[in-house]
């Protein structure tokens, strides 16, 4: 099937940062902005901001604002106009209506525990069982099952066979729209050429693919950059209490965030505005510098 949005044009770059508002910018969502930011620049691309803002008990009030108000501090300016997923719910059920008619989705009332009693991982149960609209979540009928694809940066990406195959959800059954269908239909939207995100994004990666398949829309290419975490191996996150970014002063912050990044961003570099640093960066950074681990453990002190 062919979602009803336009495709990108061949050989444009289109960037994209898309925080969700959960709390404000931490360090690890930093190092993600600046790495698309300085990709898309060096590509004579744009770079695009969008909030991904789909689950409202998840939120914080303001965390929006502050999250533009911080990139704009530390030199991060978007090229178009901000792309709220709050707002694109048209598009989400128009998605959700072409799935529908073409018979590629499906009500599903499984639980967490009957799915975990089934061995973890979501088998079809309900595929044939004309469940009823409600209580039930929607799942689409993953026909691709894409489990390997190529990353810019990690390479050869296996994901196990056995996941890349659900049939993940869609929607879900407290009435909002899940992640997969909101995020591939966003990167449709907004034409996104390429995707530089963290590594913990790696596994629902190849979700993201078979979906794009599915929707028959060219998907973005892929780079996964080091994962921030603690030195207990927890990652950097606003539900795990990251600290903010120091607001005040940007510079410090940044050249820590290209130092983790590989590159050797020089201590003088902090007598520069939080712009020139990010101009700087997008002239000397080299992305075959970074380091090819997958997780990176800082400090946070």
């Amino acid at each position: 099937m062919k979602l009803a949005l336009p495709e990108r044009p061949q050989d444009t770059y289109r960037g994209r940062f898309a925080p969700s508002p959960s709390g404000q910018l931490h360090f690890g969502s930093l190092v993600t902005a600046l790495a698309s930011y300085i990709h898309a620049k060096q590509n004579s691309g744009q770079w695009l901001v969008r909030i991904e803002d789909i689950d409202p008990p998840r939120e914080q009030p303001g965390a929006s604002k502050a999250i533009l108000t911080t990139l704009e501090h530390y030199g991060l300016c978007w090229d178009e106009e901000v792309v709220y997923q709050s707002q694109q719910s048209q598009h989400y059920l128009d998605a959700l209506e072409q799935l529908r008619g073409e018979n590629l989705s499906y009500y599903c009332q499984c639980t967490r525990a009957q799915i975990k009693a089934r061995g973890g991982i979501y088998d079809g149960h309900c595929k044939d069982l004309n469940h009823s609209q409600t209580g039930s979540a929607i799942r689409y009928i993953n026909q691709f099952k894409i489990d390997h694809f190529f990353d810019l940066f990690q390479g050869k990406i296996t994901i196990d066979n056995r996941l890349a195959s659900e049939d993940c959800i869609l929607f879900r059954k407290d009435g909002l729209f899940a992640y997969q269908l909101a995020v591939v239909v966003d990167d449709i939207y907004q034409q996104i050429s390429h995707v530089i995100r963290g590594c913990d994004l790696l596994e629902p990666s190849a979700r993201q693919l078979s979906l794009f398949a599915t929707f028959s829309h060219r998907a973005p290419e892929l780079g996964h950059i080091p994962l921030a975490t603690t030195h207990d191996g927890y990652k950097l996150s606003k539900q795990n209490k990251a600290p903010a970014i120091d607001q005040l002063r940007p510079q410090k912050v940044l050249i820590n965030a290209l130092n983790f990044l590989g590159q050797q961003a020089d201590k003088d570099l902090e007598d520069l505005s939080p712009q020139a640093i990010v101009d700087w960066a997008v002239k000397n950074f080299e992305f075959d510098r970074m380091p090819s681990q997958q997780e990176i453990a800082i400090n946070l002190d």
